[in-house]
């Protein structure tokens, strides 16, 4: 797209947003109402689209995509209104009288640019959280996932008009004429360095951002873990949508008493999951291009594979690989790895852990294995990183009851419910002071005002 059609569709959003059009609450529930049946009656479409992409299944589409979409939709128009409404707070005696609130204000025209390895999820999802607090957005989808930006291009132009909500399509060009323009918020999940030019960008206008990013997250497993348990909930957060999930357990960290059965129970579950061959299990998947598939190929050491290691670089497929003997020297642990590949480190103690994974940047998520209540409090609490789970992966994304984002590299600000209304919100403090009665002490001459304030309050 040009960069003079660019600039025309910022500038409508801009004057649609200012005619007040989107503040109503009732204008926002028949938005996110026509874009829930919208989704609805699209999803066999959807459902291709991320098909010809990333090859997901129908199941894993609705379960990761699709129906987390529609969850957050219909968890916002249960509470919108609660949420836009004005929040009274106390007011301080010397500014009597007069009520305290705090008002939620959309910012206006925001910017939503996601990546390629949940396209629709990561699109729509910030999207409703918009749509919620009253904005305006422009939906920049990536240029890996063609046929899901297709379907998204569809849906938006069913429900919505360019002034409200547009899409544009296209490469790096199209991502650079849209971080020129003056946007009031600027929403993106992807990669630390694109975040970083974001952020760049971002701050010639002094515009707010949320930067939702990855980072090695670490799986840890204690000698206290049920080990079958762990691995069967391992496998599954690990090699879903390939290892291509930005939560995925990048590494497992375990007590090496416990080292060699994990990872029987590991191959096991891959087994069980995926099947013999999982590169011919048709809901497996595949890496997004070839360009990925050779940087995660790369970063493995064929010495240290215990299970796996088969590509099939025509159809861009990687069987879930899981490496021993790995040590924080070694390749797949210099980058996050984004795909199929397990790396198994031990640690002699848990204060061991705990040091090296606060020396690394922050991950995105963290995960504990462990039947000690004390182990895992003191993780929790110790371990800087931005969400994740005691006992199972990657599920603590999936509720609207609670915020998700990064935190240091991994990424700032959150979203999901009531948490993305208020990332898309400006919250304005106001006073509202009544004129039937002036005290008059805050005004001039103050002479012997001090006493007579002594006098009032604190006799």
């Amino acid at each position: 797209m040009q960069k003079s059609e660019i600039k025309r569709i910022v500038k409508r959003q801009r004057a649609y947003f200012y005619s007040g059009a989107t503040l109503p609450v009732d204008f926002r529930i028949r938005a996110l109402k026509k874009l829930k049946n919208c989704i609805v009656r699209h999803e066999e479409d959807i459902n291709e689209a991320i098909r010809r992409d990333l090859g997901k299944s129908n199941f894993e589409s609705y379960m990761c995509e699709t129906g987390l979409v529609l969850s957050e939709i219909s968890y916002l128009l249960r509470h919108i209104r609660s949420f836009a409404g004005e929040k009274t707070v106390l007011t301080p005696l010397a500014q009597f009288p007069s009520r305290s609130f705090k008002k939620p204000s959309p910012y206006g025209v925001a910017l939503i640019m996601s990546p390629w390895n949940y396209p629709f999820l990561l699109t729509l999802d910030p999207l409703v959280d918009a749509i919620a607090a009253g904005n305006t957005a422009v939906l920049k989808p990536s240029a890996y996932s063609p046929y899901t930006s297709e379907i998204i291009r569809t849906i938006v132009g069913e429900c919505f008009e360019e002034h409200y909500v547009a899409v544009v399509t296209g490469g790096r060009e199209e991502n650079s004429r849209l971080l020129k323009e003056h946007f009031d918020y600027i929403f993106f999940t992807g990669s630390q360095a694109v975040g970083r030019e974001v952020m760049r960008h971002a701050a010639d206008n002094l515009t707010p951002v949320t930067l939702e990013l990855g980072g090695k997250s670490p799986c840890i497993v204690d000698a206290t873990a049920d080990i079958k348990l762990a691995a069967k909930r391992i496998v599954f957060g690990k090699f879903l949508n390939c290892g291509q999930t930005c939560v995925a357990p990048d590494y497992i960290y375990c007590d090496p008493r416990i080292k060699d059965r994990l990872i029987q129970e590991i191959k096991r579950q891959i087994h069980l999951q995926f099947g013999r061959d999982p590169l011919q299990n048709e809901n497996y998947g595949k890496i997004i291009n070839r360009k990925h598939f050779d940087r995660i190929t790369g970063l493995t050491d064929p010495e240290k594979i215990v299970c796996g290691g088969q590509t099939d670089a025509e159809r861009l497929r990687i069987a879930p690989t899981v490496m021993d003997r790995v040590t924080f020297e070694d390749a797949v642990m210099q980058e996050e790895i984004f795909g199929p590949v397990l790396p198994v480190l031990t640690y002699s103690s848990l204060y061991e852990a705990i040091h090296k994974i606060n020396s690394m940047p922050h991950p995105l998520a963290l995960y504990l294995f462990t039947g000690n209540r004390k182990t895992a409090r003191q993780v929790m609490s110790q371990c800087g990183f931005g969400g994740g789970c005691i006992n199972d992966t990657v599920i603590h994304l999936a509720t609207s009851q609670m915020g998700f984002g990064g935190f240091g590299e991994s990424g700032m600000g959150s979203y999901h419910g009531r948490d993305g209304f208020r990332t898309f919100s400006h919250y304005k403090s106001i006073v509202d002071k009544k004129t039937w009665l002036d005290l008059p002490m805050r005004y001039q001459p103050y002479k012997n005002m001090y006493d007579k304030l002594i006098h009032i309050f604190l006799r």
